[in-house]
């Protein structure tokens, strides 16, 4: 960053520090604050022109900025020649007009969809409350994986692609080098308090995705209620390397499935060594029901998420 957007940036991160609620495409935190849910003040990151935009490392990896839209990343052909499950997802998401106000970070770090949370007339693990009216109540949309109090799954559909991908999370506090941590390190899957582990003052500022590896493919699935701008009941995003007709390396990522995205490594162990063949793809997943720990409500999710899991490893494998 320059100098000037330097003092900017630290100026952002010392009003977050005292209070404010970072807004980027303000896609989210709008739809809170007429709802009551959030009332500001707001430190808006818009004018942090360096966080935008894809940057190429000389071995071919990706810099993407935290305020990169959603819908840059969907339409990039270079990022899509690269990394064809992110940009499958980024087309996924929402409608045309959120994804192009809608930005990376703003996805990573969104709160959950909860229809208890966004309705102010409860209170749960969220906003300070002890109980989960979710997990009593009606929670069709929730968590097949039941790793905490709450049980609103994360919304990130492309924490989901970049934890596939291996990517990293720069964060920046406006008083040192910023640091980084795997995407999945955003998240603690066993905290119902807070959808994020970011504190007050820290910003994300990019993500970094690794070369592609020789023989790479992915596929990106979602399974909706209705075909266009719906949240997914459950989401998956894999990756398969072959070399001389078998598996080498799989990273199999699920979302809306558990209070952060999850990397299946069962799945994963099965595909390696493996023939780089469709028909794998049905053994690979056979086991997903029964390592799941849904709520009376989400059951259903268990064998949809071997399901959706088996389409993408197919089309990944055909």
């Amino acid at each position: 960053m320059s100098t000037m957007s330097t003092e900017a940036f630290t100026r952002i991160t010392e009003r977050l520090r005292s209070g404010a609620e970072p807004r980027a495409g303000g896609t989210d935190a709008m739809a809170r604050l007429r709802a009551g849910l959030a009332a500001g003040p707001f430190a808006d990151l818009g004018a942090l022109e360096g966080l935008r935009g894809t940057a190429w490392g000389p071995e071919g990896g990706a810099r993407i900025g935290a305020l990169t839209t959603v819908a840059e990343i969907a339409a990039d052909p270079v990022l899509e020649a690269a990394y064809p499950g992110l940009a499958a997802t980024a087309r996924a998401l929402a409608t045309p007009q959120i994804r192009h106000a809608a930005t990376l970070g703003g996805n990573l770090l969104q709160r959950n969809r909860c229809w208890y949370f966004r309705n102010p007339a409860f209170s749960c693990h969220q906003d300070g409350g002890d109980t989960c009216p979710a997990r009593r109540g009606d929670h069709r949309g929730g968590t097949v994986f039941d790793t905490a109090p709450c049980v609103a799954p994360h919304a990130s559909s492309l924490a989901v692609a970049l934890l596939a991908h291996d990517a990293r999370a720069e964060v920046a506090d406006g008083r040192g080098e910023p640091g980084s941590r795997p995407v999945g390190g955003l998240y603690d899957a066993s905290d119902g308090t807070r959808d994020h582990v970011l504190e007050p003052g820290q910003v994300l500022t990019a993500v970094e995705l690794p070369p592609p590896e020789p023989g790479e493919r992915s596929a990106y699935r979602r399974a909706t209620a209705r075909s266009r701008a719906e949240w997914p009941l459950v989401e998956a995003v894999v990756r398969v390397v072959h070399e001389d007709g078998r598996v080498t390396r799989a990273a199999v990522a699920a979302g809306a499935v558990a209070r952060a995205p999850v990397r299946l490594k069962e799945v994963e162990a099965a595909l390696e060594g493996a023939p780089a063949d469709p028909a794998e793809a049905a053994k690979a997943v056979e086991g997903v029901p029964g390592r799941c720990s849904p709520l009376p409500g989400t059951r259903y999710k268990a064998t949809l998420l071997r399901d959706t899991v088996r389409d993408a490893l197919e089309r990944a494998l055909t």
